[in-house]
């Protein structure tokens, strides 16, 4: 192809000097698609972590789900391939793929009020089938559920990852250039050595961060109510304080929380009244706020 004399790629490109499709060309035509999917959506927040098992996809489906309570038009992208956890945590059965008209995958609803789409689908009947990918595929894998979604309307679009500074957060954050993080830590070292790993990620990738939620910051105990800290506290707030970053809250461990997500309800949706349903309230709130003012 003519083209590729003045591509940079031409002496390692497979395609260079065929007739068949120009990669960067494939490339750039599916970021338009992605920028024309998304570009009606408000707001696009990555939650994120450097460390497994601080509760990031907790944090994500309470913070939409409580984004729904406050009135907000929101949608919930799972991008975590070999654990995506967000159905579960819904309470879906199946999200399994549909398509309209056009080609477009149609996000499943959760209770009518949010739209959903996830990983998972890919495993099809057997959720419990591994995903065995390499980088390359996962990114591909990714761009193409981002570009070929039919999202709403939305004021919100919450993104959930896996853990670490890998292969599918450098593909949101190049292929969604203003998405915004949420960091996810629990008070401990262990995890707070981590995510200060990602958070040198965010800024090694000029990204936006729009705060820091400390996770599991002390026990509620059920009998008394009282929180006593076991694990530590305030880790968190004083690693956000060190990095600028906005502190948005911490959410304490409930064990009405853990009941609620192994049945998959979402904390903020009970009617009765719990800590941790009023903490994911607050940082929501927090976090809207702190949107609002970097407008």
């Amino acid at each position: 192809m003519a083209e590729c004399s003045h591509c940079g790629s031409a002496s390692s490109c497979s395609s260079a000097g065929t007739n068949g499709p120009c990669p960067s060309q494939m490339i750039a035509q599916q970021d338009k698609q992605i920028e024309d999917r998304l570009s009606h959506i408000k707001h696009k927040i990555f939650v994120m972590s450097g460390k497994g098992g601080v509760g990031k996809s907790s944090v994500a489906v309470n913070v939409a789900c409580a984004l729904v309570k406050l009135g907000y038009k929101v949608g919930l992208l799972d991008v975590d391939i070999h654990g995506p956890s967000v159905p579960n945590l819904l309470g879906m059965k199946s999200t399994n793929l549909m398509v309209n008209e056009q080609g477009l995958i149609i996000p499943a609803m959760w209770q009518d009020k949010m739209e959903v789409i996830s990983m998972d689908t890919l495993l099809g009947e057997d959720r419990d089938q591994a995903i065995i990918w390499r980088g390359p595929k996962k990114t591909g894998a990714i761009r193409q559920f981002i570009s070929d979604v039919a999202w709403g309307n939305l004021d919100f679009l919450v993104i959930d990852s896996p853990p670490g500074t890998g292969d599918e957060h450098m593909t949101i954050l190049q292929a969604i250039p203003d998405a915004t993080c949420l960091i996810v830590t629990t008070p401990q070292e262990i995890s707070l050595a981590d995510v200060r790993k990602a958070i040198n990620f965010i800024q090694i990738t000029h990204a936006k961060t729009v705060g820091l939620v400390e996770n599991m910051s002390g026990v509620v105990c059920p009998h008394c109510h009282k929180t006593f800290n076991p694990f530590k506290q305030g880790g968190g707030k004083k690693l956000a304080e060190q990095d600028k970053i906005p502190f948005l809250g911490a959410i304490p461990l409930d064990v009405q929380a853990v009941v609620s997500a192994d049945n998959g309800v979402p904390i903020v949706t009970i009617e009765e009244e719990s800590p941790a349903k009023d903490a994911f309230i607050e940082i929501t709130k927090n976090m809207v706020a702190e949107l609002d003012k970097a407008k």
